[in-house]
């Protein structure tokens, strides 16, 4: 018999509706942990208690191993298939969280997705001090940093923090640039287009642009503007990635995707910069710029996370990929 739907509520969870004891079953839409998982996910918004939703087994497998506070998971009828591959760390005596289950159409009712798998999570973002960010492991060396100012789409926020991760980008932050917000990268859309990195990396979420410019200039951090526009006269020239030395502590900042940074953030960083192009191609994807650059990044870091192989044969193309000689 399963346990009554009362015994467990998101301020009070029932023990035995932990990994240990059977999955409660929530059958009525206004179930209070329904409404938890509906605002997170559908809504967007995370719960009273700070919690944020994340949805398809992956992200919560990812979130399960983050390290950070989970609320509770939930299981649909069809999604219980998927508890078998969390159950290594589900089933864990220190992971005393409620484990709930529903119907297909209710989880239908509160899922964020077309097609849902049927397993979501209420997961607390780590909290993210600017010395967290700023700091990093001594395994890694010197901080490298992202800073998104005015970077609208959560589907670009998530690409450039999962992008970020992967090159060995140690703290992100998102602030508002003139009227253009950073959106939340933790909200539904932005978890699933950073894979999960969200979770990982520490990040500092709706931080003030001027007050953080200033403290990274207080901490040595340098400060590169990814930028759109020609130099004028007297303007520092624009750099390619490879003139930068990424071994130092850095910071990229990186503007709306329509517009870019503010002139005047431009004009206030340690230098700006510019990945050379074929003619006519005027801008890449924010999420490709940051690519580009933070694999040039990683290179001279010697990264461990990155994965090279090098060829028995000097390749007949290997000129043409070449940084262009100085002149």
């Amino acid at each position: 018999m399963l346990p009554s739907t009362e015994m467990a509520t998101p301020g009070k969870p029932a023990r035995n509706a932990g990994p240990t004891g059977a999955p409660v079953l929530l059958t009525s839409r206004d179930n209070r942990w329904l409404k938890e998982f509906r605002i997170a996910l559908r809504g967007g918004l995370p719960t009273e208690g700070g919690f944020v939703g994340v949805e398809g087994v992956r992200l919560v497998e990812e979130a399960l191993r983050s390290g950070c506070r989970i609320q509770g998971v939930l299981f649909s009828e069809s999604g219980e298939r998927h508890h078998q591959r969390l159950s290594s760390i589900i089933d864990r005596p220190e992971m005393a969280f409620p484990i709930l289950r529903t119907t297909d159409r209710l989880f239908e009712g509160l899922a964020d997705t077309e097609h849902p798998q049927g397993v979501a999570a209420l997961v607390h973002p780590r909290e993210t001090s600017f010395d967290d960010f700023a700091r990093s492991p001594l395994s890694v060396g010197a901080p490298l940093l992202v800073v998104m100012a005015g970077v609208q789409d959560p589907g670009n926020v998530g690409a450039i923090l999962r992008t970020a991760a992967a090159f060995g980008v140690t703290g992100a932050a998102t602030a508002a640039s003139g009227i253009s917000g950073t959106a939340n990268p933790f909200s539904p859309k932005a978890l699933r287009a950073s894979a999960g990195a969200a979770l990982h990396l520490p990040i500092l979420a709706g931080i003030s642009l001027s007050i953080l410019l200033a403290q990274l200039k207080v901490t040595g951090v340098r400060t590169l503007a990814s930028s759109v526009r020609e130099p004028r006269r007297g303007d520092q020239p624009l750099l390619a990635p490879w003139e930068v030395d990424w071994c130092q502590p850095v910071a990229l900042l990186v503007g709306n995707e329509g517009t870019g940074l503010p002139e005047e953030v431009e004009r206030s960083a340690d230098a700006r910069l510019r990945i050379p192009m074929a003619s006519g191609i005027e801008s890449l994807n924010a999420a490709a710029s940051v690519a580009v650059v933070f694999y040039e990044a990683a290179r001279q870091r010697n990264s461990s996370s990155i994965q090279t192989s090098v060829p028995s044969q000097p390749s007949k193309t290997s000129d043409t990929v070449r940084p262009p000689k100085e002149t």
